[in-house]
């Protein structure tokens, strides 16, 4: 008979170390699974900074390289400079790239960088804590808003999204979710086209991928699902900011 699933041989044969419910894993395959049937795994290098994310390069079977808090795009420009040829991705979490990076993203996005960046937001700190991230939301509990989100003293939830798809250099960035199958095929589509963007060497791609973290939330995951589609998704809408003509 003929199969009607396979593996993909980007993921490696490894026992996870996320917690149970993390979408961080779902990501990870989309991902490879692109790399895969583009036949670029030998040819792509992924760069991973510190958060949930800094053990990827376990799972991941490419090239992988760990770079500091925050300065995965600044790694991932020198990668891409040096080696135009390749495939070049960052994988990185809210409170990384929101807060600590912010200025590396928006420089690299800014200067147009020709790689993909794969943006996990489950609205906190994950790795560390469960502290408040720049995109957690108003009213949302963290270990450092025990009564929740205040934006009279800490802002409202920053929408990368939306802010990087003000800039010229970043041509294309669209927002996708984790949460149903429909969904995860919408970002697979995602991912297969920033690659295919970086391939034409048109520019910068960005794909925020709203994800859940069922531990620092509290709550199941099946009630962190519903929890994001009632409250994530409403604050960070779905669709695609900005794209060039032509590209499928």
């Amino acid at each position: 008979m003929k199969p009607v699933f396979e593996v993909t041989r980007g993921m490696r044969d490894q026992e996870t170390h996320y917690c149970p419910g993390c979408t961080h894993g779902v990501a990870h395959r989309l991902i490879m699974e692109v790399l895969d049937e583009k036949d670029k795994l030998g040819e792509t290098i992924g760069v991973c900074p510190v958060g949930c994310s800094i053990l990827a390069h376990q799972y991941m079977d490419v090239d992988m390289i760990e770079a500091a808090h925050g300065r995965a795009p600044a790694v991932a420009t020198g990668i891409k400079r040096v080696h135009p040829q390749r495939w070049v991705f960052t994988y990185q979490g809210d409170g990384d790239l929101a807060s600590i990076g912010m200025g590396e993203i928006v420089h690299a996005a800014h200067r147009g960088e020709k790689f993909c960046t794969f943006f996990i937001n489950n609205a906190i700190y994950g790795m560390t804590g469960g502290q408040m991230a720049p995109t957690t939301l108003i009213g949302q509990k963290a270990t450092t808003a025990i009564h929740g989100r205040d934006p009279k003293l800490t802002g409202s939830p920053i929408g990368m999204a939306e802010m990087l798809s003000t800039l010229e250099g970043a041509v294309y960035v669209e927002r996708v979710a984790l949460n149903s199958p429909a969904h995860i095929r919408k970002a697979k589509k995602a991912i297969t086209k920033a690659f295919e963007i970086q391939h034409q060497g048109l520019g910068f791609a960005f794909v925020e991928l709203l994800s859940i973290c069922p531990i620092n939330w509290g709550l199941p995951p099946r009630e962190a699902i519903k929890w994001m589609e009632d409250n994530m998704i409403p604050v960070y809408p779905l669709k695609c900011f900005r794209s060039p003509e032509g590209v499928k």
